[in-house]
């Protein structure tokens, strides 16, 4: 063993590359890494290379990896079909400025699929998309403002940059206008009653944006029927129903959650599994909404009469490519179908372990994706007489766990060979097997042990 910043214990691990990359890094990147959740301690994970479910670092060491390219790879890491796709494509050019063949069969399948797709425009990420989406409402509804919920994440534009990390009615970060907060309407989730009361006394309102899963990606769950109200709500009052989909596309259903619970939103914005691991996004819904991008012969309504959108790597030959194979890949819904059980066994597996160590902590989640909540109000521990008590829909508990206990408890999980997508959560695949989860949860069991050993975490009087 060996000792590791902050005073516990994790396996030592080879990172002597890793470190120099780090240090490299300094000298060039600004803020040390590409994304704010690259930070790491000791040293951020420098990935060489992924196959299946797992990836390797710079230094040879191998992670069972639950972050999967940001929730992006539902068939794995260089998927052989997807790697043959994106070849081929290269090989007849990385990129033109026009449309092509692959474009419109992309779209094509996003229609078939998503509910809401009658119509479908490509862009290269989850941020555009909302911040497209967001455009679209405005302009369609000649309303100025968006109704949005405490703790959902919608990328980082100025709009949606704050109101998704407690404390929620503070900016989300420097730089920002405060006008833009102007134009966004913050409330928590859960109560129809608050949302249709705002609905009432507000006609400036032009659009809801939710994520169906709930707040990130499901850490802070949310009711099927919650969104069934927001449905009536939404058609009643006359405002638009955004689905940002990003991460639920095509991974809770083919179709995406809308799919599942039967509740078409009027727009739907989608990244991540759409593009096949590559860059790329998309926002599709009603065609009524979706000719505001029309181009006609008519040079005002060109100028003045349309949503303007532009973007040099919309629906690159590259990214198409692979969309198209992934989404071929996901459409009889067998391959999220496996990932959905992996991710079912998973959650039984480590929520056992808590039980069995009388941990103050539960797992919870949906589809393939999974969290871990640990209770640290010894108020709350100490009143506990069942580990159901334990179980929460607060956003501020749920996303409020200490940020030192996170940090450990990533540090001692990637330091044993296990990657997460964000806090204490991840994804699985439709590559991951049996033998994932093992070798996972024998993992997951000595790095609790050594957190309730360092003070990170608490044990309950009961196991029930």
């Amino acid at each position: 063993m060996t000792s590791t910043p902050g005073g516990d214990t994790a396996p030592g691990i080879p990172l002597e590359e890793s470190s120099s990359l780090r240090e490299r890094a300094r000298r060039v990147l600004a803020g040390g890494t590409g994304h704010d959740l690259r930070h790491a301690q000791p040293v951020p994970v420098y990935a060489v290379r992924g196959f299946g479910g797992r990836k390797w670092d710079a230094d040879g060491n191998e992670y069972i990896d639950f972050l999967m390219g940001n929730g992006a790879l539902m068939l794995g890491h260089a998927y052989p079909d997807i790697v043959e796709a994106i070849q081929d494509a290269a090989t007849e050019g990385t990129h033109f400025g026009n449309d092509h063949p692959r474009h419109l069969q992309w779209a094509e399948l996003v229609q078939q699929l998503v509910p809401s797709a009658e119509r479908v425009r490509f862009v290269n990420s989850g941020t555009e998309a909302t911040l497209l989406a967001m455009r679209l409402a405005r302009a369609f509804q000649e309303r100025t403002k968006i109704l949005r919920f405490d703790g959902h994440f919608h990328g980082w534009h100025d709009d949606v940059v704050h109101g998704f990390q407690p404390p929620f009615d503070q900016p989300g970060s420097l730089g920002t206008p405060k006008q833009t907060q102007a134009g966004m309407v913050r409330l928590p989730d859960g109560d129809l009653a608050l949302v249709e009361q705002v609905l009432e006394t507000d006609p400036d309102i032009a659009g809801m944006i939710v994520e169906p899963t709930g707040a990130s990606w499901g850490r802070v769950p949310l009711e099927a029927n919650f969104l069934r109200g927001l449905r009536e709500l939404a058609d009643r009052f006359s405002v638009l129903l955004i689905f940002d989909e990003v991460i639920s596309g095509f991974r809770y259903s083919p179709g995406g959650i809308q799919q599942k619970i039967n509740v078409t939103p009027d727009l739907t914005t989608l990244a991540k599994i759409v593009a096949g691991g590559m860059p790329g996004g998309a926002v599709v819904g009603r065609a009524d909404i979706m000719q505001l991008f029309d181009v006609t012969e008519d040079a005002h309504h060109n100028r003045f009469g349309r949503v303007t959108h532009y973007g040099t790597f919309n629906a690159s030959p590259l990214s198409a490519a692979a969309g198209i194979v992934a989404l071929q890949n996901l459409a009889d819904g067998t391959a999220i179908a496996h990932a959905d059980l992996m991710a079912e066994k998973l959650r039984t597996a480590w929520d056992d372990v808590l039980k069995r160590h009388r941990l103050a902590a539960y797992v919870y989640g949906a589809a393939s994706t999974f969290h871990v909540y640990f209770e640290t109000d010894p108020q709350r521990i100490e009143a506990t007489q069942e580990r159901a008590e334990l179980v929460t829909s607060d956003p501020l508990r749920l996303k409020g766990m200490p940020a030192d206990l996170v940090c450990h408890y990533q540090r001692h999980l990637r330091q044993r060979g296990v990657d997460l997508m964000s806090s204490t959560g991840g994804v699985l695949s439709a590559a991951h097997g049996n033998h994932d989860i093992e070798a996972a949860t024998k993992i997951f069991e000595e790095v609790v042990l050594a957190l309730l050993q360092s003070g990170h975490i608490f044990q309950v009087k009961t196991t029930t």
